[in-house]
């Protein structure tokens, strides 16, 4: 790096954020969330870890062919297959980076590896030699690096270095460690390995003691120069650092943290809804910087300065994060123009086709609402529809339901082209539409996760659920999202795009026959 202050923003949200439990995603929503976070300008995306399964070859293959600024990077174990299919799903990427790693903590030797240092040494020495061969570009972990001992540290580190690796990670895996004792390790590590010129240090943090931002940022202050995070701070147990708070934090504080990066902070609000969305992991109402909280205010003391001087109590404006504050005034006497332009100042850019589909949509939305918010509209134009073909589409609902008597659905829906009407009843409104539409769409994939959140306040807010189905015995899971102003349509739409997403997977799986 030529400048010695900017901040490499390493995104793992697809490998780390993905091990969250309940958080897997299929190929094409990895795809959507890199393009996203390549447009946000994160410098490196690990997009997964290739040797765990040909799903997650395949999705970092996909990303590396998509991405157009970002490093891809593939995670590898100190093994020579993890590094071949790292390398391998990696081909096709204009930039590609191989992230090896292996335990260096006295514990994690012991009972993980069950192997002696110098044995450990010899590994970190052969996997990044290796890795090499592929990259260039090739990062090296040190697994519980928050609990290894100093001399050991600096010894690995070193090896590591003269291997090749050119940016050394230094993880509090477990969340154990606290700022003051990180940052000294990290200054440690800068003084006493020799070769540390010729690497940038990284750091990962996780969040089990809520001080995942807080230790990567006192790490940036000692000297580390990349930082290791996710949208939203998912991941392992209780969760990575969050990208959205680490980067505020340094723009809203640039007499503390002098440092660039280059990320635009305006594309935070709009990646966080679509991880959320997508992962169905809601986003808490009081969480930092994303959270529907944020920049609300309801004492009257705040509610009086605000009126008075905006930051008296907001140290950052919503727009800054790509929130609007103000509603979108559109009605349903609103033309195409008018509609575009607003797509464009929230950072929206869609085909002619899409353009008209959502045009459309947002008519019938303006009919239905007294006032349509920016959040309304980025709920409205989804980014996932319109991508393939779909197989099956949602066509009318009709839903008999109350504390006593039938609970009934009527679903009208499209299967290839041709319209189909089912009834069901079941033990409740949403049980008789799902039921309903499994009669028109027969399955056995399982309904693991049923998620309902308001975009806006008020009883006209839109509703945006998740569903996610388990498919077959190997747990593999899949998601589907649908938005509308009644709930049970939204319901009766977020299952039909799951039921897509199956479709569009078996149909990747067995081409020549189609889906079932």
């Amino acid at each position: 790096m030529t400048d010695k202050n900017r901040i490499i923003f390493f995104d793992t949200t697809l490998r780390d954020g993905e091990q969250s439990p309940g958080a897997s995603m299929n190929m094409e929503e990895k795809v959507l969330i890199a393009e996203a976070l390549d447009k946000m300008g994160v410098d490196v995306i690990e997009a997964g870890f290739p040797v765990a399964s040909k799903g997650d070859f395949e999705a970092v293959e996909a990303i590396a062919k998509q991405v157009k600024n970002a490093t891809v990077c593939g995670l590898a174990r100190a093994k020579k297959a993890d590094i071949e299919a790292a390398g391998e799903a990696l081909k096709k990427a204009k930039k590609k980076r191989i992230h090896t790693f292996i335990s260096t903590s006295p514990l994690h030797m012991k009972y993980k590896l069950q192997m002696e240092p110098d044995k450990v040494v010899e590994a970190i020495k052969e996997s990044v030699s290796f890795a090499r061969k592929f990259t260039d570009d090739v990062e090296w972990s040190c697994e519980d690096g928050s609990r290894t001992e100093d001399d050991f540290m600096y010894r690995v580190v070193e090896t590591a270095i003269a291997a090749g690796a050119k940016t050394i990670n230094i993880p509090d895996t477990v969340g154990y460690a606290v700022p003051e004792e990180y940052g000294a390790l990290i200054a440690r590590v800068m003084n006493k390995v020799p070769n540390i010129d010729k690497a940038i240090i990284s750091v990962h943090c996780h969040n089990d003691l809520g001080l995942a931002v807080a230790n990567s940022l006192a790490a940036v202050k000692a000297g580390a120069r990349q930082i290791e995070c996710t949208i939203n701070g998912i991941g392992e147990r209780a969760g990575n650092a969050a990208i959205e708070e680490l980067v505020m934090a340094m723009r809203t504080r640039p007499d503390y943290f002098p440092f660039t990066n280059g990320i635009d902070t305006t594309h935070i609000t709009r990646v966080s809804r679509l991880v959320s969305s997508i992962t169905g992991f809601a986003v808490q109402k009081n969480k930092a910087i994303v959270g529907a909280n944020a920049f609300a205010h309801e004492s009257g003391i705040h509610q009086d300065g605000m009126l008075k001087h905006a930051q008296t109590y907001e140290i950052m404006t919503p727009e800054s994060v790509g929130l609007s504050k103000s509603s979108l005034v559109l009605g349903k006497h609103s033309g195409r123009h008018a509609f575009k332009d607003r797509l464009r100042d929230l950072g929206i850019d869609l085909g002619d086709n899409a353009l008209e589909d959502a045009f459309n949509r947002f008519k019938d939305l303006a009919d239905k609402k007294k006032e349509v918010y920016d959040e309304d509209i980025l709920a409205l134009v989804d980014t996932r529809f319109g991508k393939e073909a779909t197989r099956y589409g949602f066509h009318s609902l009709q839903v008999v339901c109350g504390t006593g008597g039938t609970q009934a659905a009527y679903v009208e829906m499209t299967v290839d082209g041709h319209e189909h009407l089912a009834k069901a009843e079941g033990t409740g409104p949403v049980d008789a539409i799902f039921k309903a539409i499994r009669k028109l769409v027969p399955h056995e994939a399982k309904l693991k996760l049923y998620q309902v959140h308001a975009v806006t306040q008020g009883t006209d807010a839109q509703a945006e659920v998740t569903v996610r189905l388990e498919e077959g015995g190997d747990g593999k899971l899949i998601n589907g999202y649908g938005a509308d102003t009644d709930t049970l349509v939204a319901s009766a739409k977020a299952y039909i795009d799951a039921l897509n997403s199956r479709a569009r997977a078996q149909l990747r799986k067995h081409p020549q026959r189609g889906a079932a």
